[in-house]
């Protein structure tokens, strides 16, 4: 039977497990509770018996067992210690690492943008019996760490249907899952389904679309071989997507069937176009900038549109010449030469939080510039000095020849500005429309080129330019019949059937 002295011996391990949890519990907590204050104290309590009931025995600091538990002790009290302070600083000074590909758990520049320019508290409203989505709740904690004037409530329906009642009014008498309130205004956020996420680019986008005040328009020119808007070879239907996510209202023109440009356009953009257009079409897109009107044009390289009536009041200069790279580095993306790779943008508000990141322009000419009165001009996208502007695409070699190509650098994309009259009209040029088509609008910063662009051309109130959220990408696996059955075999039967005669086999030399 343990007599008296052998428990006092072991008395300072439930002494230091109970200071551990103390300690532990209150930095965790971040305030005084009872338990772990009254951890603490019987901790304390335990080891000052454990001390003097050791001290009633005589020798006792003299014996080596004595000298090593008091080191343990020292050094176990130390770590403590340690991980307290660790656990504290953690606490009140949180810093976080987002190790994922696309940045899933941080907010993109353009969301932190926009929570800054907040005038008014943001609300959002979940109507669900219970938040069980970890990366939902993620979101919106990120959302409210940014901005005091962002907050979220979950409600349940069953609990309160006074207010399921008040927001079925603003659906039209359906109940969404998820509802964005900015000021008195209400709205409901569209998902696909009731089991959908809310992402960080949807609520960012309810959140840029309830702020303003009038929804812009944007129209489209049509009937000159452009990119078609909805499906099709070479339409832009993730740009238009994007963009009436945005809040904004896109609309296809076709001038031969108008005589002027609706009076409600806040934006024309010519993208891709492959024939010449009309004199009076390229007069009404004139007459439309001079106005104060805003244009964003997409020009491929070797067509002729007919626009320079339009281009010389802004001193543009279209070369026809193909922009080739022979640096190489469209290599480890798969490309070739007659895609470059854009990292280098000016000093403008469409591209400045951009930094060295990539931007892609399959086939892409250069654009030029002449000082004119009363315009000013920003270089975009600029080409790097191992690029030049090829003029024979059919030479069986293709190397630069400085008496017939344009060595770069040089612009492939522009920004423009003109007062005339007390109006400002503004322009963007880029030399490429391929980028915003389908399949490489999302492609690195290629669809932030184009939204920047269209919210500065827009003129919208405190726009948000900078880097948008991306989209989680899909990693799954597909593995064929024979792949799975092929993984199966190994693992489940070839594997440990080895092992197994490999074991017999050294148990038999052994032997």
């Amino acid at each position: 039977m343990m007599n008296f002295k052998t428990v006092i011996k072991y008395l300072f391990i439930p002494s230091l497990f109970l200071l551990s949890a103390g300690i532990v519990s209150g930095f965790i907590s971040g305030v005084s509770n009872p338990l772990s204050i009254g951890l603490i104290i019987l901790g304390l309590i335990t080891l000052i018996v454990w001390i003097i009931s050791n001290n009633y025995f005589s020798g006792f600091w003299q014996r080596r067992s004595t000298q090593a538990g008091t080191d343990t002790l020292i050094a176990t009290l130390s770590v403590i210690v340690i991980l307290g302070l660790i656990n504290f600083l953690l606490i009140r000074f949180p810093y976080r690492v987002d190790l994922t590909e696309n940045q899933l758990y941080s907010l993109s520049p353009q969301t932190e943008k926009v929570l800054q320019n907040l005038q008014q508290p943001v609300k959002v409203w979940l109507f669900e019996r219970e938040q069980n989505n970890p990366i939902e709740r993620e979101v919106l904690e990120n959302y409210k760490r940014k901005s005091n004037n962002f907050s979220y409530e979950v409600i349940d329906p069953d609990r309160q249907p006074g207010l399921v009642q008040e927001f079925k009014k603003i659906s039209q008498g359906n109940l969404s899952r998820v509802y964005l309130q900015y000021g008195d205004k209400k709205q409901a956020i569209n998902l696909l389904d009731q089991t959908e996420s809310l992402s960080e680019i949807k609520l960012t986008n309810a959140i840029e679309t309830i702020k303003n005040n009038r929804i812009q328009t944007v129209y489209f020119l049509q009937g000159h071989g452009e990119h078609p808007l909805k499906t099709g070879e070479g339409s832009i239907l993730q740009a238009v997507n994007n963009l009436e996510q945005r809040g904004y209202q896109v609309i296809p023109l076709n001038l031969a069937e108008k005589t002027a440009i609706p009076t409600n356009a806040d934006l024309i953009i010519l993208a891709g176009a492959k024939r010449k257009l009309f004199p009076q079409e390229v007069a009404a897109l004139t007459k439309f900038s001079e106005q104060g009107g805003s244009i964003l044009l997409l020009l491929d390289p070797d067509i002729d549109l007919g626009l320079e009536p339009l281009l010389k009041t802004w001193g543009i200069q279209l070369d026809q010449r193909v922009i080739l790279d022979g640096s190489g580095s469209g290599n480890m993306l798969n490309l070739g030469p007659a895609t470059p790779l854009i990292t280098q943008y000016g000093n403008h508000p469409i591209t400045q939080e951009f930094g060295n990141n990539i931007s892609i322009y399959p086939f892409s000419r250069p654009i030029a510039t002449v000082k004119t009165k009363e315009v000013e001009a920003v270089s975009l996208l600029i080409t790097n000095d191992k690029m030049w502007a090829e003029s024979d695409l059919d030479s069986a070699e293709i190397s630069f020849d400085p008496t017939k190509d344009l060595a770069g650098p040089f612009d492939l994309g522009v920004a423009l500005t003109r007062n005339i009259d007390s109006k400002k009209s503004k322009l963007v040029v880029i030399g490429n429309s391929t980028f915003i088509t389908d399949g490489w609008f999302e492609q690195q910063l290629n669809g932030d080129i184009f939204l920047n662009s269209v919210e500065w051309l827009s003129n919208r109130d405190k726009p948000t330019l900078s880097i948008r959220a991306k989209e989680p990408q899909n990693r799954r696996i597909n593995l064929s019949p024979l792949n799975a059955n092929l993984i199966f075999g190994l693992s489940i039967i070839v594997l440990p059937l080895l092992s197994f005669i490999l074991a017999v086999v050294t148990w038999w030399r052994r032997r």
